[in-house]
């Protein structure tokens, strides 16, 4: 019989958070229409790109009827996944990339900061189901479950985390919860690139 972690670690699989938000990703990316590859002035980078964002985020949350682009808003949120993928000049970074048509131009800008919300989106979502499962507990079944969670899973963590009876872990469980997902993501994708 399945435990509360088991349910909580099957609700959580990657297969049930990133996977369908990716694809949800993928296909706002595929049905964003654009006139040209590449943008000439940085206003119509940040218009194409705030346009892009809000489609991207209308698919991902399935928001009815759509929203339109705020640019201002929907920039300032872009330019928060474009540091995450180009570094703090992210947005210059992009832009340059986006104008030369270098580096896979504008696609691969638009492609990342796809790839980004899809991202945070499915962690957002992953903290709710666990912020859920965590408050559901009790003081005694968060402390059985921990080891629970330790025992069948404790390989995946870090060796120097596992010191001294895991306490750092079993202090910020949550965490650990939260994390669960990425990193049975990234063993799975371990030899598919």
């Amino acid at each position: 019989m399945k435990t509360k972690l088991d349910k909580h670690i099957d609700r959580t699989d990657p297969a049930h958070t990133f996977d369908p938000i990716s694809l949800l990703a993928d296909n706002a990316f595929n049905s964003f229409k654009i006139r040209t590859g590449v943008v000439q002035t940085q206003d119509e980078f940040e218009s194409l790109m705030a346009y892009f964002f809000c489609h991207v985020e209308n698919v991902i949350l399935k928001i009815n009827p759509r929203r339109f682009p705020h640019t201002d808003m929907d920039m300032h949120r872009c330019a928060n996944m474009l540091r995450k993928e180009y570094g703090t000049n992210g947005e210059t970074t992009a832009f340059e990339i986006a104008k030369s048509g270098t580096e896979g131009g504008l696609y691969s800008v638009l492609k990342a900061v796809a790839k980004h919300m899809a991202d945070e989106y499915a962690s957002n979502y992953i903290g709710v189901i666990v912020s859920e499962f965590w408050d559901s507990l009790s003081a005694k079944e968060k402390v059985a479950t921990s080891k629970e969670y330790l025992d069948k899973y404790g390989d995946l963590i870090p060796s120097e985390l596992m010191e001294g009876g895991a306490v750092r872990v079993r202090a910020f469980f949550w965490k650990v919860l939260e994390e669960h997902p990425r990193i049975v993501r990234e063993l799975r994708n371990i030899g598919r690139k």
